[in-house]
């Protein structure tokens, strides 16, 4: 078998290389040339899988690292009897995770709490879902909009835009990008959108960029109906809006799902689909030392503090979202063109971040509540620190 797979698909080369010749090419410059005489393509979402770039080529099977499609002509992959795969859920703890650590950001930037406020989530699917439990570890309330949904369960729990949006402190969206059907999704955030929205609302896109209408985002941040906007997507990606990163208080380049394990779950469905593909066993696991490493244990002390304050130290300390806010607006001043790689590049060389659960932490004088919040979001308590809450329960029993 010949295999082609985009450079940004993690361990791509050492997890396909079981299955026959892997040829690793840059996302972007996937070309027909390239996929001619190939049998498999792997790929993310850089590259744009259409009957231009397939049409003559030998290819049966296509896989994508990543939880969305809208990259992918399903339609005509369909009728050119292509197999294909897309890797559901593999980064929705990653894009929870974010933003989770987002919210925290934003909170204790403007100085208030996000205990008691309420989140409408627009799609509750596997990230969506995520999302929804960390919100309430935060003390949120959570109401749900979700159409398909809604129409598959009957489920009372699902509510419209109109119903929830006046009551939203904070909305984020996490649908895919549905162009066409019964629960089209492309520019649903637009100025009829805003006009429900609860005024001086919190705005956050971590799905896809084109969900969202640019000019209806930047009128709504105008006149104040959004009081602050944290993006990681954004239409025409990678050559974005300048004017609304401007205005944005948190804006990342497309790297919310970009953990380590989220990418890595991505390279690990795929190839498995492969191999049934392929009718063959799999042979191929990622080394232990590259999922398990040993990293540097998280110390705080929770001393006059109340739990949100704890958890932002903390998550902070595990994931400092600023970062990859300052990398992207530290480019703002290229050309169009420039931009525009600036951005790729970015996303081709995002640093290693690994998620929550990868993390072991010590916390100085922790109530029990805390050390109970942080194991609900995942962390490792270090030995030492369970023992001590152990006696604690056991004192208080």
């Amino acid at each position: 078998m010949k295999i082609i797979c985009a450079a940004s698909v993690l361990l791509g080369r050492e997890a396909f290389g079981t299955l026959g010749e892997v040829l690793v090419v840059p996302d972007r410059q996937i070309s027909r040339d390239t996929v001619r005489d190939v049998d498999a393509l792997i790929v993310r979402s850089k590259t744009e899988v259409t009957r231009e770039l397939l049409e003559g080529s030998r290819v049966s099977f296509v896989g994508t690292a990543t939880a969305g499609f809208d990259h992918i002509a399903t339609d005509y992959l369909a009728k050119a009897d292509v197999a294909w795969y897309a890797a559901a859920g593999c980064n929705a703890n990653s894009v929870a995770e974010y933003v989770t650590a987002a919210l925290l950001h934003v909170a204790r930037r403007h100085s208030f709490k996000l205990n008691g406020l309420t989140l409408g989530i627009i799609g509750n699917g596997q990230v969506g879902s995520r999302v929804a439990h960390k919100a309430q570890l935060l003390g949120m309330r959570v109401l749900l909009n979700d159409p398909p949904l809604a129409l598959k369960t009957g489920d009372p729990i699902y509510h419209p835009l109109e119903e929830i949006l006046p009551h939203c402190d904070v909305v984020t969206l996490h649908t895919p990008l549905e162009r066409k059907g019964s629960f089209p999704t492309e520019h649903l955030v637009n100025c009829r959108f805003f006009e429900q929205l609860k005024p001086g609302a919190i705005f956050i896109n971590a799905a896809r960029g084109e969900v969202m209408d640019t000019a209806s985002v930047l009128l709504a941040l105008e006149k104040k109906v959004i009081r602050h906007a944290i993006l990681d997507v954004w239409e025409n990606e990678p050559v974005i809006a300048r004017e609304l990163l401007a205005t944005a208080d948190l804006g990342t380049p497309h790297i919310a799902g970009y953990s380590f394990e989220g990418r890595l779950n991505g390279t690990v469905q795929c190839y498995h689909e492969l191999c049934r593909f392929a009718e063959t066993a799999p042979r191929w696991t990622p080394p232990r030392d590259i999922t398990h490493p040993a990293l540097p244990l998280i110390t705080a002390d929770a001393t006059g503090l109340n739990l949100e304050e704890a958890l932002s130290h903390i998550i902070f300390a595990a994931y400092e979202i600023t970062a990859d806010d300052h990398a992207l607006r530290s480019g703002t001043m290229l050309d169009g063109t420039a931009w525009g790689q600036y951005f790729d590049a970015l996303r081709k060389n995002y640093p290693v971040r690994r998620e929550f659960a990868a993390h072991t932490v010590r916390v100085r004088n922790a109530p029990p509540m805390l050390l109970d919040t942080l194991r609900g979001f995942d962390f490792q308590l270090d030995p030492a620190q369970d023992e001590n809450r152990s006696r604690q329960h056991t004192t208080s029993g």
